[in-house]
């Protein structure tokens, strides 16, 4: 093909896509023709010469920004002189890290260990010229813990003194009981006041009586309390300790042995109750008598805990008539519960639709798809960058549900995606279009592209072992490929590539159809 059939296709190239022949739209159509041609045009290897000469951390932002043009190029290199300031940013850099380096150092000599600790290893990584990724995740500990620290030990603390959570040093000084104990030595210890708290703690908390050796020890410790710094008096007071804690079990094992037949016959009269609706009144009347019935003797020790039970009784004698109430307003109840639960499925339903992943493949969903495709299309109206879409269909999926059950089909289906999804490029787009049809969005790719990539996937899919309980399911796709240069709209575009998808089924399925 000579200069001349490169500059008539290029001519030709800008009427079918309606631009206008101005020198910038000339000199992309005409690269994209001599590219076409497979002819290295000096002027049109530009662009990528100057991209070579540049950082790495530039050619990987061109990229980001699909710079395509000579004009884009020039336009990205004026953003980024007009933004940089080298003498500034350093300088600002150097007080921020310096003033960052202070901050940590203060943070250091603080009264939290964890903070400390964080603060020592974040000045490390400064002076060692960390990574951005490194001080991102630093900045990420610094966060946890300002979202973690919890003060409200202190609060403990509010029983000795008025507590000041902004200034520690305030709080401590506030203290009572650190000024007690810094004005007073131990040699001056009020034995006198020990010596009657002590006692005081001999007498057991349930048991009715003092025995009589727990009374000998406290009386000996009443006339004189320096017998407390002896070694013997520590042995009587550990007795006398255990001795207490005895006469308190005791007693609480008589009480228990006192109420259980009450417990016992309350319980077995509740149940009665309960299975009887017309006479639970009476019941409940004839267990308060029975109550009362009972003598003091018998609950010598535990006359509050029977009180107790025959409140109880009381209470359920009121209560009881309020049963019947609830229950004819059970009904009521139930049709509210019903009317809320047909509303929160409605908002679950709406829930679903307003989602962009289908809930099965993880993929996106018809409703995000044709988002995507509406942003490609404006995309190449305004800049011309052309791609293909590919609709892929899973062959004989009905025998697959009716043969090993819809579970089968739904695992079919997620493991299809996973392999749709491994086989696209990060600037690709796959979704589920619909029940067992699924559809690919290339970015600046051709109908051949288009192939390639679809025929990648069938292969991966025969190649794989569906598997569902023990049992291997055969599974096989078809794929229908369409380019956007070729069609007049999206609706075109995508219509020819179900067309195509639906000529690759009748001619044999297995297989990838798409204009030679």
């Amino acid at each position: 093909m000579t200069i001349q059939m490169i500059i008539n296709n290029a001519i030709k190239r800008l009427k079918a896509e309606g631009k206008l022949l101005t020198p910038d739209f000339y000199a992309e159509a005409f690269c994209k023709e001599a590219q076409r041609a497979k002819m290295s045009v000096e002027d049109c290897n530009h662009l990528e010469k100057f991209k070579n000469m540049l950082s790495k951390d530039f050619q990987k932002d061109l990229k980001s920004y699909r710079i395509n043009t000579m004009s884009e190029f020039v336009r990205f290199l004026i953003s980024k002189l007009n933004r940089t300031n080298p003498t500034k940013c350093a300088d600002t850099l150097e007080a921020e890290t310096l003033l960052c380096k202070r901050i940590l150092q203060v943070i250091t000599i603080l009264h939290n260990k964890e903070a400390s600790e964080l603060a020592q290893k974040s000045i490390e990584l400064l002076e060692n010229e960390a990574t951005p990724q490194q001080l991102s995740s630093f900045r990420q500990r610094w966060v946890n813990f300002l979202t973690t620290y919890d003060d409200t030990f202190l609060e403990k603390l509010k029983a000795l003194g008025s507590i000041d959570n902004s200034d520690l040093k305030k709080s401590i000084e506030n203290l009572h009981i650190v000024k007690e104990v810094c004005n007073t030595n131990d040699s001056e210890l009020d034995l006198q006041k020990i010596s009657k708290l002590l006692v005081a703690s001999f007498v057991p908390s349930i048991a009715s009586s003092v025995n009589d050796k727990i009374a000998d020890i406290s009386e000996k410790i009443k006339k004189d309390p320096h017998l407390l710094e002896t070694t013997t008096m520590e042995q009587e007071i550990k007795a006398a300790i255990s001795l207490r804690i005895a006469l308190d079990k005791a007693s609480v094992k008589e009480m228990v042995e006192s109420i259980d037949g009450v417990l016992d016959k309350l319980s077995l009269r509740l149940i009665d109750m309960i299975e009887s609706s017309d006479n639970s009144n009476a019941e409940v009347q004839a267990i308060k008598k029975e109550l009362e019935s009972y003598t003091e003797e018998s609950a010598t020790n535990f006359r509050i805990a029977h009180k107790k039970l025959f409140t109880i009784a009381v209470a359920l004698e009121e209560n009881t008539e309020l049963l019947s109430k609830d229950l004819k307003g059970h009904n009521e109840d139930v049709a509210i519960l019903s009317a809320r639960v047909k509303k929160l499925e409605h908002e679950l339903e709406k829930a679903k639709k307003d989602s962009k992943e289908d809930f099965l493949t993880k993929l996106y969903n018809k409703r995000a798809l044709d988002e995507f495709l509406e942003f490609k299309e404006a995309e190449y109206k305004r800049y011309g960058r052309d791609y293909a879409i590919v609709m892929f269909d899973l062959d004989h999926f009905k025998n697959v549900n009716d043969t090993y059950g819809h579970e089968a089909g739904d695992a079919v289906l997620a493991a299809f995606a996973k392999i749709l999804k491994k086989d696209a490029r990060s600037v690709d787009i796959v979704g589920r279009f619909g029940g067992e049809e699924f559809l690919a969005l290339l970015s600046n790719t051709d109908r051949k592209g288009g192939a390639v990539f679809a025929q990648k996937v069938l292969t991966d899919v025969q190649k794989a072992r569906f598997m569902y309980k023990g049992k291997r399911i055969k599974v096989t796709a078809s794929a229908g490929v369409s380019e956007r240069a070729q069609h007049i709209s999206l609706e075109a575009t995508i219509n020819s590539a179900d067309e195509y998808l639906y000529l690759a089924k009748k001619n044999g399925r297995n297989r990838v159809e798409y204009k030679k």
